[in-house]
């Protein structure tokens, strides 16, 4: 069942897209990039894929977005509409993953902890600018301070998986894929293929969270 719920929060008005699971025992809430909305493929995989498994999906679009602006503003602000539209995801009682592709990854990262969120999870973590190595972002993904995954692009020219620094995280690559996890032509798989690796990555990964005590 998918229901639509608009939020206040100090940014502005927030939409949350709820995927309600099967006998659900946590929540999934995925935010958007900065340069796109809820529609990513991969943010849809998810919302397919996992309500069957027991996990209800959120799939959250902030103010700016919700206002019909086409810039994503500071992350400050970012933070400021996640924050504010936390009491809504926690409401179902039930353990709350923070996560989110691109900026929403980074938003989850620097915010998660001092939520109460379960775990993070960053979809396509923009671990530097394009070309510029030198100004990482490294430390947002390092100071989670909780279980981490991150789903990574093989080509994503914010950060290959190559690139990424040792750390308390988990990291699976889609191969081939890039930002958005669109895959060339060349690829030896198909678009629908990565996005199935993709799901049962996070799907596994959520469960082996189930089965670890909270402290």
């Amino acid at each position: 069942m998918t229901q639509n719920e608009t939020v206040s929060t100090d940014a502005g008005e927030a939409r949350v897209t709820w995927y309600e699971g099967t006998e659900p025992w946590a929540v999934l809430a995925l935010g958007h990039g900065a340069g796109g909305g809820i529609e990513a493929r991969d943010l849809r995989a998810l919302a397919a894929a996992l309500p069957a498994k027991g996990v209800t999906v959120a799939l959250v679009e902030q103010p700016w977005r919700v206002a019909g602006k086409k810039v994503a503003p500071a992350p400050k602000t970012l933070d400021t509409g996640w924050r504010g539209l936390w009491p809504a995801l926690a409401r179902p009682g039930l353990p709350v993953i923070a996560g989110g592709r691109s900026a929403g990854a980074r938003v989850a990262c620097r915010t998660g902890r001092d939520l109460g969120a379960l775990a993070v999870l960053a979809l396509s973590f923009p671990l530097h600018p394009p070309g510029k190595p030198e100004k990482s972002r490294a430390d947002e993904l390092l100071g989670t301070g909780l279980p981490t995954l991150v789903v990574q692009g093989g080509n994503d020219p914010f950060g290959r998986p190559e690139e990424y620094p040792e750390g308390p995280y988990e990291l699976v690559e889609v191969p081939y894929g890039d930002h958005g996890f669109a895959l060339p032509k060349r690829a030896p798989l198909g678009q629908d293929e990565a996005m199935e690796l993709l799901a049962d990555a996070v799907a596994a990964w959520i469960t082996g969270l189930r089965r670890t005590p909270r402290p």
